[in-house]
């Protein structure tokens, strides 16, 4: 009697699993498994059998047979506020570039920029074994903060630079710029050039907005111009249909107002479009600085004076520190956290 050939078996979603390409390239699995993960080890001609099998049977190895082989999932919880804010899109993007080659892939989660939020994300996050976190800020619950406190894993905070004594029960490393030095140079440059009724619009007005706004605002009474009546600050998301809705209303309540720092290039985008379909000439009847240098910041007529952030930078260091870390394996960076300030410039324009 003819035995009936077996069927290959199959894992529970119905894909080919490593005994089928081992029974189709006549091999073990234990070889399958070496020439797949580490091909130096098995000849030429077996490795080919085994890549041809796995192509024709659609075979992807698991990511969590993998893990619990090798006590790593490959994946890096990255959290940031927003998809649509262009500063995490570029820190995102150094993120990925660096951890792609090292086989690590992110797992991303929007807290839209709300603290609690960001402790329920990293809570769902960390139950899918994380090698690695990377963190935006360092505005965290105290949940959030007990959870980072409790992790055996490498932990990255970027944008943020963490005075030193804070968090000393939680070290923290940090990679980012002085969001408070950044708006100080742009308050000195508007008084540096003789502007005398200086104001401030900010919109989001999550930490790093107000850190900026602090900067500037001290910047101001060092040169004995803060006026407070001079400031506008609203919680609403960004964009250029705010900068030019604020522009109005502050020109409205202070028409005398000089110059204008907005806490974000959109912001300032948005002013400079209101203040040429008003005729007010720019910079000459009132200066406009932005921040963030984002894409059309030089293109604007004229040109934009803002603050060049290294935000792609940022996402390439902080990726750099939590690869070290996760080779390591071993506590020693949260023993000696590093800060890492990675600096900004101020793009002197046409508008100031």
């Amino acid at each position: 009697m003819t035995a009936t050939p077996r069927k290959p078996r199959s894992s529970r979603s119905g894909r080919a699993t490593m005994a089928d390409v081992a029974a189709a390239a006549g091999v073990s699995a234990m070889t399958v498994s070496r020439a797949l993960r580490r091909p130096d080890t098995v000849s030429e001609e077996v490795r080919a059998r085994v890549e041809e099998a796995s192509r024709r049977l659609g075979f992807v190895p698991s990511r969590v047979a993998s893990a619990l082989a090798s006590a790593r999932t490959m994946t890096v919880a990255v959290l940031i506020p927003s998809l649509t804010n262009a500063v995490f899109i570029d820190l995102l993007a150094g993120v990925q570039e660096t951890l792609s080659p090292q086989g690590y892939q992110p797992l991303i989660g929007i807290t839209g920029y709300g603290p609690e939020a960001e402790e329920r994300v990293l809570r769902t996050q960390l139950a899918h074994d994380p090698d690695g976190v990377i963190l935006s800020g360092l505005d965290h619950t105290p949940g959030t903060w007990d959870l980072l406190r409790g992790l055996t894993i490498p932990v990255i905070h970027t944008m943020d630079l963490t005075a030193e004594g804070e968090h000393s029960d939680c070290p923290v490393q940090t990679v980012g710029f002085s969001q408070f030095d950044a708006g100080y140079a742009v308050g000195a440059h508007l008084a540096a050039r003789g502007r005398r009724r200086i104001g401030l619009i900010a919109g989001q007005l999550d930490p790093r907005t107000r850190q900026r706004c602090d900067g500037w605002r001290q910047a101001l009474r060092d040169a004995g111009r803060h006026d407070p009546d001079l400031e506008l600050m609203v919680p609403d998301a960004t964009s250029v249909a705010l900068g030019a809705e604020l522009l109005e209303r502050t020109l409205a309540t202070h028409p005398d107002t000089d110059a204008l720092f907005l806490c974000n290039d959109d912001l300032a985008q948005g002013a400079l479009f209101q203040c040429a379909r008003l005729g007010i000439p720019v910079p000459e009847r009132l200066a406009v600085a932005g921040f963030n240098d984002l894409a059309g910041a030089a293109w604007t007529v004229p040109p934009l004076t803002t603050v060049a952030t290294p935000r792609r930078a940022i996402g390439v260091e902080a990726a750099r520190l939590l690869i070290a870390g996760m080779a390591d394996r071993t506590p020693k960076s949260r023993e000696n956290p590093r800060r890492v300030d990675l600096g900004f410039r101020l793009m002197v324009r046409e508008t100031t």
